[in-house]
């Protein structure tokens, strides 16, 4: 009487655990492609990162670059319209001598044309100096945010061949060996 029952158990058990042996292959395989897409996807992503921090960090760079140059033009200009000022008061004291019958050799006018021309060259070169400063301080950022994407890249790499090199092992364990 046990064998009439045992028997026909044990028949389902064994065709069971084949069952159960097949969805273990099935399911090992399963988890094994989803590990490579993970580790894929963690290699992938840092570089992705990367490479759109990279590309933000060049497009503020060109844009500091664009904005000195529209500085350079802008202090060309000021520089000029600086200068004709200059000019023009100079020519404006030149009349008033004229009206009043003073002489244009005479030492003291030439000593007043002299100290404005000076006036003159040094509020030039005080605009020029604080547009080539400005000029230099957007330059120089610049090139930072150019050193900044590069960085970024190198980063996103490394972090990634980190990924790597630290997920392939546990997907393939044979290769350490």
């Amino acid at each position: 009487m046990c064998d009439f029952i045992f028997t026909p158990l044990a028949a389902a058990a064994t065709t069971a655990g084949g069952a159960t042996a097949g969805a273990t292959t099935i399911a090992g395989g399963l988890a094994t492609a989803l590990q490579v897409v993970g580790l894929a996807t963690s290699i992938a992503a840092p570089i992705m990162q990367a490479n759109a921090a990279a590309d933000a960090e060049r497009d503020y760079a060109a844009q500091l670059e664009a904005q000195a140059a529209q500085t350079r033009s802008l202090n060309a200009v000021q520089d000029q319209r600086t200068r004709a000022e200059y000019r023009r008061a100079i020519a404006q004291q030149r009349a008033n001598f004229s009206e009043r019958n003073l002489d244009l050799g005479s030492p003291s006018a030439e000593f007043l044309g002299q100290t404005a021309a000076r006036e003159m060259a040094f509020a030039s070169q005080s605009v020029r100096q604080t547009g080539q400063a400005q000029t230099t301080e957007l330059t120089n950022q610049a090139n930072a945010r150019r050193s900044r994407a590069r960085i970024r890249t190198m980063t996103g790499g490394f972090t990634a061949a980190s990924n790597a090199l630290e997920g392939v092992p546990q997907i393939w364990p044979e290769l350490l060996e």
